[in-house]
């Protein structure tokens, strides 16, 4: 199984007031299995933007916090035609374009996108391909090295 790692995670790493031990959890095992993890490229562009409205020191933050995940191992995936062509599946399903690429490459990947977003979640909950981390971690945590 390979978990995708939504925008939404990474900023509750980094912002004061949103700490939540479900991202906490994904971060420790990021760190600890990186090979288990993905993120679209667009993750970085996504945090980094939202950092910079609402973090006082958003440069150090992401420099801090989310460059040694990326470093770790972590797949980062680009957007090539087959990711396009899975998102636009989501995009119909009423997802954003970005959030449509994070539910696309958990597709592509055979994987699980782990997000906050109850809203998104909760418009592709039949294809089974999202988790939201609102309600606790997946039933199938923590990643054990057989399965990352």
């Amino acid at each position: 199984m390979i978990w995708v790692v939504d925008a939404s995670v990474a900023l509750r790493w980094l912002l004061r007031g949103e700490e939540h031990p479900g991202a906490q959890a994904v971060l420790e095992s990021m760190l600890a299995q990186p090979l288990g993890f993905a993120v679209p490229e667009l993750f970085m562009f996504e945090v980094y933007a939202v950092l910079c409205k609402l973090h006082p020191k958003a440069g150090i933050a992401f420099q801090t916090g989310v460059i040694p995940v990326l470093r770790s191992g972590v797949m980062r995936h680009p957007m090539t035609r087959d990711l396009a062509s899975y998102a636009a599946r989501f995009v119909d399903m009423g997802l954003t374009g970005h959030d449509a690429c994070y539910a696309g490459l958990a597709a592509l990947l055979k994987g699980t996108w782990l997000t906050f977003d109850s809203k998104a979640h909760a418009r592709i909950k039949a294809a089974g391909l999202s988790h939201d981390l609102n309600k606790g971690l997946p039933s199938e945590w923590p990643p054990s090295p057989a399965t990352a």
